[in-house]
């Protein structure tokens, strides 16, 4: 099975997550959840980043940039990459780990 160009891009971002030990999920609506949500969802050192990964000179439609700006003004990280900025992801990690090294989750009450 030949690989798309954005599933190249998406292949990219998870290798650099991995690297760096952080949890991640795609989000899949399946016609039941909320249209416009970024491709990976990330979790790193207790900060939300969502991934939206785009092919060439693709764009993000009207509704994923709704759900960026919705991401961004609850103080989320949002981000669009492709194959020419998929450095971003790196930088923003990089930039987590040196600014929030002793980040910790909020205390859930569950038995370790």
């Amino acid at each position: 099975m030949a690989s798309t160009p954005e599933k190249k891009v998406k292949d990219k971002v998870v290798a650099l997550l991995k690297q760096h030990g952080a949890y991640y999920f795609f989000p899949a609506t399946y016609g039941m959840g909320r249209a416009g949500v970024p491709d990976i969802i990330v979790c790193y050192r207790g900060l939300f980043v969502a991934v939206e990964c785009k092919a060439g000179k693709g764009r993000t439609t009207a509704l994923q940039e709704r759900e960026l700006a919705a991401i961004r003004k609850a103080n989320g990280i949002a981000v669009v990459v492709n194959e020419t900025n998929i450095d971003l992801v790196e930088k923003i990690l990089n930039t987590i780990e040196k600014e929030n090294k002793h980040a910790r989750a909020i205390p859930t009450g569950e038995t370790p």
